[in-house]
C-alpha cells in the first residue's frame, strides 16, 4: 500500500497543475450546461400550439423554476467547493447511499443528455446535406464527432472554458443580427396567437424543462474554480440573464415575423429555416454553423462535469481509484472515456425520448437535492456558507415549494416506457452501491483510502472565532 501511495504521488508530480476557472470562462461553461443558445427551442412553438405559450413559458418558468435552482445552486457550490458537487451534499445530508444514487442518475442523465448533441449537430447540417440523414454516413458522422470532441476535453478543462466564451459568442451573433432584420417585419399580435387543440403538453413541458435545466451541473467543477466563494455566484447570475435573452429574442423575432400559419412547422433545426425566410441564404448558412458550434460546446461542457463528477466521487471513496486517475493535462481520462462510451451508446434514441428519459432521472436527483438543501440549513447551521441564500428556514421551503411541484408534474407526466426504463435504472444503482462496497471488502479494486482522500475541510462559521465546532463541520462526509 505505501509503495502504492509513493507511486501515486510520483504520477500526480508529473502531471502539470491545471488553471483554474475564472469568472468569464465559467459563465460560459454555465451557459453551455444549461442552454447553448436558442437551438432545441423550436418544439416548444409547436408543441405550444404557437408562439404564446413558448414565449410565456421561458418568462415564466425561469422565475419558478431557474432562479430557485441556480440559487440551490450557488449556496451548495460554494459551501462545499469540491469536484463532485451535489453527490458531496447529498451524502452530507442524507449519507453516502444517497449520495451515490445522486451521482449515478444524475451522471446517467448527463451522458443521455450528451447523446443529444451530435444528434443535433447533424440535423441542422442535414438540411444543407440530405446525406446526413441516411445511416451509411450519419453513424461514421456520429462517431467522428463524439471521438473529436472527447479528445478536445481530455486536453484540459482550461481550453474547454475560453473555447465555450469563443463559441458561445460565435453561435449568437446571427440571432443578433436576425432580431434587427426581423424588426420592420415584426407584427406584435402574432405572439398572441395559441390553438389550443394542437398543445402537447406532455412535450411542450419537457422542452421546457430541458431547455432551463442543469443549473447544477458545473457545481461538479467546483475544485477547479479560483475563489469559487466570489466566482460561483456571479456567474450564475449572469448565466441566467444570457440563457434568457438568447432564448426570448430569437423566438420574438421569428415568431413575430412569420405568419401564424408556421407554427406548426417550428421543430428541432427550424431556425435555420427562419433565418433564410428573414435574411436569404447567407444567413441560413449562418444559423446552420452557428448551431453546429454551439452544440460542439454544449457537449464539451456536458462532459467535463459527467467526467470530474465521477472523479469526485472516486475520491470520495465511491468508486474504484482508477476513476480519479488524471492525464498530464489534469483531466480524468478514465472518466472521460467512460461518459463518451455511455454517449456513443445512447446516440441511436430519437430526440423526444432522449429528453423525456433524462427528465425523469434529473428531475429525481433534483428532488434529493431541494431536501439536502433544506436539511443542512436545519442539521448543519454553522456551516460556512460564503454565498447564503437570504431566506430562513421556512423561507427556504417556500422556495423549493414551485420547483418540486414542477418535477413532480414532470415525472406524473412521463411515459409508461420512460417510468420502466427509469425503474430498471434505479433498481441498477441500488444494487451497484452495495456491490462496490463488496468489491471494495474483497479488495478485487483498489479504492482511495479514507486517510489519503483529497478532503476539503469546510469550517463552520463559528470556527472562525473559536478553536472548535460541531462534528458536522470537520468532514463533507459523516
Amino acid at each position: 500500500m505505501g509503495e502504492e501511495i509513493i507511486q501515486n504521488d510520483e504520477n500526480s508530480a508529473k502531471t502539470k497543475p491545471s488553471p483554474k476557472l475564472t469568472l468569464l470562462p465559467l459563465v460560459f461553461l454555465i451557459f453551455y450546461e444549461v442552454s447553448g443558445g436558442p437551438f432545441g427551442v423550436e418544439d416548444s412553438v409547436k408543441s405550444g400550439g404557437g408562439p404564446l405559450l413558448a414565449l410565456l413559458g421561458f418568462l415564466i418558468f425561469p422565475l419558478i423554476w431557474s432562479i430557485p435552482e441556480a440559487l440551490v445552486t450557488a449556496e451548495l457550490a460554494t459551501s462545499f467547493p469540491e469536484n463532485g458537487g451535489y453527490v458531496v451534499w447529498i451524502s452530507s445530508a442524507f449519507g453516502p447511499f444517497w449520495g451515490f444514487q445522486e451521482g449515478f442518475w444524475k451522471w446517467f442523465s448527463g451522458v443521455m443528455d450528451n447523446a443529444l448533441y451530435p444528434v443535433l449537430f447533424l440535423d441542422y447540417l442535414k438540411h444543407s446535406f440530405p446525406v446526413l440523414d441516411h445511416a451509411a454516413a450519419r453513424v461514421p458522422a456520429l462517431l467522428v464527432l463524439t471521438f473529436s470532441l472527447t479528445y478536445l476535453n481530455y486536453r484540459g478543462l482550461h481550453i474547454v472554458g475560453f473555447s465555450a466564451v469563443l463559441l458561445a459568442v460565435f453561435s449568437l451573433c446571427p440571432f443578433v443580427v436576425m432580431a434587427l432584420l426581423a424588426v420592420p417585419r415584426i407584427s406584435p399580435k402574432r405572439w398572441l396567437f395559441v390553438d389550443f387543440k394542437k398543445v402537447n403538453w406532455r412535450g411542450y413541458l419537457n422542452t421546457m424543462f430541458w431547455n432551463l435545466n442543469y443549473w447544477d451541473k458545473a457545481s461538479t467543477l467546483a475544485g477547479e474554480v479560483e475563489s469559487p466563494g466570489k466566482t460561483f455566484p456571479k456567474a450564475l447570475f449572469g448565466a441566467v440573464l444570457l440563457v434568457m435573452g438568447s432564448y426570448l429574442i430569437p423566438l420574438m423575432a421569428g415568431t413575430g415575423a412569420l405568419s401564424e400559419s408556421s407554427s406548426g412547422e417550428w421543430s428541432d433545426g427550424y431556425f435555420s429555416e427562419v433565418g433564410m425566410l428573414i435574411g436569404g441564404v447567407w444567413l441560413k448558412g449562418w444559423i446552420q454553423a452557428a448551431a453546429a458550434m454551439s452544440n460542439l460546446g454544449l457537449f464539451e461542457a456536458e462532459m467535463s462535469s459527467d467526467a470530474f463528477q465521477l472523479l469526485g466521487m472516486s475520491e470520495m471513496g465511491m468508486l474504484p481509484a482508477f476513476f480519479a486517475q488524471r492525464s498530464k493535462y489534469g483531466t480524468p481520462t478514465i472518466s472521460i472515456l467512460c461518459s463518451a462510451t455511455g454517449v456513443i451508446f445512447l446516440s441511436w434514441m430519437s430526440f423526444q425520448e432522449i429528453i423525456e428519459f433524462l427528465n425523469f432521472l434529473y428531475a429525481l436527483g433534483m428532488l434529493l437535492e431541494f431536501a439536502a438543501f433544506v436539511k443542512l440549513r436545519i442539521k448543519k447551521p454553522d456551516l460556512n456558507r460564503p454565498y447564503r441564500v437570504p431566506l430562513n428556514t421556512f423561507g427556504t421551503l417556500m422556495l423549493c415549494l414551485p420547483p418540486s411541484l414542477l418535477l413532480i408534474l414532470v415525472m406524473v407526466l412521463a411515459t409508461v416506457k420512460t417510468f420502466f426504463v427509469s425503474g430498471v435504472i434505479i433498481v441498477v444503482g441500488f444494487c451497484l452501491h452495495p456491490f462496490l462496497k463488496f468489491v471494495k471488502e474483497k479488495r478485487w479494486a483498489r479504492f482511495i483510502p479514507e486517510e489519503t482522500r483529497p478532503v476539503l475541510e469546510v469550517p463552520s462559521e463559528s470556527q472562525l472565532d473559536e478553536e472548535h465546532g460541531d462534528e458536522s463541520s470537520a468532514s463533507l462526509l459523516p
